[in-house]
């Protein structure tokens, strides 16, 4: 696993060993990543979430690609010790909070850092947790008005149309990967 773009392209990322842990590989990140810049330009200045961060390679390489400063949230301390390693094999401690922390526990912490102008939600496959995430992100308005949020599921994992003011507009299939992106909804759009 290595960051794809920016700052720190290249850099190969620590990863987990063994099967619990499945980060997103590389292909489906460089995709997730164009489709980013396709819909809000460079990620200069942007603050990023990253919500079951695992070894942080999403919000590292948003921080990579310009982004001020990502957030993340883990509840494993495997993770976040993996995920502080990468931060700092690339050169981004200063510009990451890290949240050991149940993920809806997690979500009124970085409230007052909000809103986000990219959040990342990768959950366990086969759980629940995607529209209990959505309506708590939602709830706690942790979107930005202008921000993007992409939950990766499970291609057989329902994932919401609507929950609340967040929307999806876009969903792309990688394998057994799914990518849902979700904006702010408005009247105006309806």
């Amino acid at each position: 696993m290595r960051v794809i773009g920016g700052t720190a392209r290249g850099r190969r990322l620590a990863s987990f060993a063994g099967r619990n842990i499945r980060p997103t590989p590389d292909r489906v990140r460089e995709a997730l990543f164009n489709i980013l810049y396709s819909r809000c330009g460079a990620l200069s200045g942007c603050k990023v979430l990253d919500l079951f961060a695992g070894s942080g390679a999403l919000g590292i390489e948003a921080l990579s690609r310009g982004a001020d400063h990502a957030w993340f949230a883990d509840s494993s301390r495997e993770s976040v010790g993996i995920l502080r390693e990468n931060l700092e094999r690339c050169g981004f401690s200063a510009k990451a909070t890290v949240v050991i922390r149940d993920i809806l526990g997690a979500l009124p912490m970085v409230a007052g850092a909000g809103p986000f102008d990219v959040i990342f939600a990768d959950p366990p496959y086969s759980s629940d947790h995607a529209a209990k995430l959505l309506n708590e992100i939602d709830r706690h308005r942790l979107l930005g008005s202008a921000g993007v949020l992409c939950l990766e599921t499970a291609v057989s994992d329902p994932a919401p149309s609507q929950t609340g003011t967040l929307a999806l507009f876009d969903q792309r299939r990688y394998g057994s990967t799914m990518i849902h992106f979700y904006h702010l909804h408005s009247e105006e759009q309806a």
